[in-house]
């Protein structure tokens, strides 16, 4: 195997984790319980994503990224970034066991927040071999993470019967992926708390986090609506549903991420950047057309083989979810080559038409309109979203040369 096929192994193996651990939740505590650990790892994934500055992206893509003084920076920025999702995770602990007062307690979300905190401390030096398309460090970190992951989630779910297994979970992972990513370095491990070095990764990931407050209002929210709108039951449909779908996009879009971006960085200094651009657009759009049309056919009785008869989804529902999450693969490339070329407020531009869904997706819920009318104002958001994504790269101009690493 060479070590780029590591690349696509390493999100693979990750997100064959995450299913596991949902099989185990729905058959060891139950889909209310499961529909209750889905929100818990709904507040987690909120303070992920809106921290989300870029950290390994730009190591991996910057000029100077193999420097140890900017790998040093970026692993100070880490530690803040830690501290910081632990904090917010903490203050949101009241307000959403108000919004849900039958789901997770606030103690419940303090303790969650042992896991950013820990994850702040992982060492760099894997993700800086993805500049010269060395992806061993990621693949051993990853499934490392995994099995973390799954022991973690059985012990909690046999121990708890419960949605707090849930933290007994990823508090596994996060603490293995940090040990590891100690192991597999080359380099010894150093941080440093620079204004000048804090200020450009908020110049370089400022429009990051923009876009992610934005995938999370049009990715996520909508099982925070299900949640409060059709019960926890539903919740756990929806939610299967949805992991299922969007987990070969999550696979291309972290897969693409490795991938895409040394590549994109040699061909922008070369010159050629449109013509690795085009030649990345075509295998997606074959796999998003494949996905969508074998989840509609092969979702709904593969998820009540596995999860259980009355986890079943829809035809329709897995249809449209189907659809939505292969417009998302096809372009990814857009969002890779914006990043590539400094352009990362384009993405945050592509996704607002994403964020629209979110008004028709309220308004189905009010109306108590079944769950695959969700899913199908998702599916217009991504549609939007993707025209929008061919009209940034149409008007960009690719032999331009990025700005952003040094400044």
């Amino acid at each position: 195997m060479t070590t780029r096929a590591l690349a696509w192994v390493a999100p693979m193996t990750s997100e064959a984790a995450a299913l596991g651990r949902t099989i185990l939740f729905a058959h060891l505590i139950g889909p209310e319980e499961l529909g209750r650990s889905i929100l818990l790892g709904l507040s987690l994934r909120l303070v992920e994503m809106v921290s989300d500055v870029g950290v390994e992206r730009l190591l991996a893509q910057a000029p100077d990224g193999d420097e140890p003084k900017l790998q040093a920076q970026l692993q100070g920025a880490l530690i803040l970034r830690g501290a910081a999702m632990a904090t917010v995770l903490s203050l949101l602990a009241y307000p959403m066991a108000l919004a849900f007062p039958d789901g997770p307690d606030p103690l419940t979300y303090v303790v969650l927040a042992v896991t950013p905190l820990t994850r702040g401390f992982l060492h760099l030096d894997y993700r800086r071999a993805e500049r010269v398309f060395d992806y061993r460090g990621l693949a051993i970190v990853e499934i490392i993470g995994a099995a973390g992951l799954l022991l973690g989630a059985l012990a909690g779910a046999l121990i708890l019967r419960e949605h707090e297994a849930l933290i007994v979970a990823v508090t596994a992972q996060s603490f293995a992926q940090v040990v590891i990513s100690h192991i597999v370095a080359q380099r010894s491990y150093r941080v440093a708390f620079k204004i000048k070095g804090f200020t450009r990764l908020v110049r370089f990931g400022g429009p990051l986090v923009l876009n992610a407050i934005l995938m999370f209002a049009t990715m996520q929210i909508d099982r925070a609506i299900v949640a409060y709108s059709y019960g926890w039951a539903q919740l756990a449909i929806y939610g299967v549903t949805f992991q299922l779908a969007y987990l070969p996009a999550q696979i291309v879009g972290r897969a693409g991420s490795s991938l895409m971006a040394p590549r994109f960085r040699l061909a922008l200094a070369e010159g050629r950047l449109d013509v690795e651009a085009r030649r990345s657009l075509a295998p997606h759009v074959a796999i998003a057309l494949l996905f969508s049309l074998g989840f509609a056919v092969g979702a709904p009785p593969a998820i009540g083989l596995v999860f259980g008869g009355d986890m079943t989804p829809s035809l329709a529902l897995a249809a449209t979810m189907g659809l939505a999450a292969g417009l998302r693969i096809a372009r990814t490339p857009f969002s890779q080559l914006a990043v590539s070329m400094g352009r990362t407020g384009d993405t945050a531009r592509a996704n607002l038409w994403r964020a629209a869904a979110l008004g028709p997706t309220l308004a189905a819920a009010a109306l108590g309109a079944p769950l695959y009318a969700l899913a199908a104002a998702a599916a217009m958001g991504e549609l939007l979203a993707a025209v929008a994504g061919w009209r940034l790269y149409a008007g960009a101009d690719c032999a331009i040369t990025y700005k952003g690493a040094n400044t």
